[in-house]
């Protein structure tokens, strides 16, 4: 990676073939199962932050193997986050893990909660194992060729859709498998609707990844705005973005508004009784976007947030709608 802009090659169509689920029943008695999914709702309650006011307004078996693929991300997200451990061993880390998982997902026998609940989750909602490789690929992509000097950067915005379609987009693929649908346009509707998330968080933390050497903004688009990667990299976290940066910074969140009206698109196509959750899901996302928005862009001063009254709205709102779509149906 290094100082040379990344760059992947297009998505094949077969991570989305269903038949690469495995759909063997777990070994495990109840007892350890739910104990499996009770784990897993915790660490999302922990650490899910947006994503678990959305959990909430889902019904319990949805609600269950979520919260078990967020936990799995979370383990990958933690080994390859942790900075006191050099870069070689947690690529090793992550690789021993992706082995055994890839083990336990065969029906060999774990004490890993969390791996337990997964294998479940995915033979339950016919998720593709296919999609948790690209969950991990998308994750350990910034230890991969890594260097201390060179910042990693992204020469196109083609470039930047990929690292999006892997962090995000194949998140939001293994969601609507677990909220239900049947028409195939809901599948490039929520890998759009997960580059609209993923552009937010880039927005959101622009002055957080420059501090870690990272500039996600296209390298073309810098340019284009007449922009260096020194200046977002070496940005005062007291001094607001200048014009240029403003409107470098507003045309990024244009193209995330653009992806949002695909999650319009998308909700009809979700089962009912899952709509809510993705309602909040957007709802708060979207939010989170116009604050940034609101903030004519100012995304070094301070870190935009949704405030938790108002996700907490949003969410009891989620959960009454659920409550009257079952009294309706």
């Amino acid at each position: 990676m290094g100082g040379t802009p990344r760059t992947f090659p297009a998505p094949g169509k077969s991570r989305l073939h269903r038949g690469a689920c495995v759909t063997q029943e777990s070994k495990s008695d109840d007892a350890n199962l739910a104990a499996a999914y009770a784990t897993c709702r915790a660490i999302a309650k922990r650490e899910a932050k947006n994503f678990y006011y959305a959990f909430v307004a889902l019904p319990v078996s949805r609600r269950n193997a979520i919260c078990a693929i967020y936990a799995f991300m979370r383990q990958a997200d933690d080994l390859a986050d942790d900075e006191s451990v050099p870069l070689p061993q947690r690529r090793a880390h992550l690789d021993a893990w992706l082995a055994a998982w890839r083990i336990v997902a065969q029906g060999e026998d774990t004490a890993d909660p969390v791996l337990l609940a997964v294998r479940d989750a995915t033979a339950r909602f016919s998720i593709p194992l296919t999609l948790l490789d690209e969950l991990v690929q998308g994750v350990t992509m910034d230890l991969d060729d890594a260097t201390t000097d060179a910042p990693d950067t992204f020469a196109t915005f083609a470039d930047l859709y990929r690292y999006c379609y892997l962090v995000a987009s194949v998140v939001g693929l293994v969601c609507i498998r677990i909220f239900g649908y049947s028409d195939p346009r809901a599948e490039k509707l929520a890998e759009e609707t997960g580059i609209a998330f993923q552009l937010t968080n880039i927005l959101r933390d622009v002055a957080e990844d420059a501090a870690r050497n990272r500039v996600y903004l296209p390298l073309e688009d810098l340019a284009a705005h007449n922009v260096s990667t020194e200046s977002l990299l070496h940005h005062t976290a007291s001094t607001p973005p200048t014009p240029n940066e403003r409107a470098l910074l507003a045309a990024i969140a244009q193209r995330a508004e653009v992806f949002y009206k695909s999650a319009d698109l998308l909700l009809p196509l979700i089962d009912r009784e899952s709509r809510p959750a993705l309602t909040v899901l957007v709802t708060i996302y979207h939010d989170l976007l116009k604050q940034i928005e609101k903030a004519d862009y100012d995304v070094f001063s301070h870190r935009a947030s949704v405030p938790t009254p108002k996700k907490i709205a949003t969410m009891l709102a989620g959960i009454a709608r659920m409550a009257f779509g079952r009294l309706t149906s």
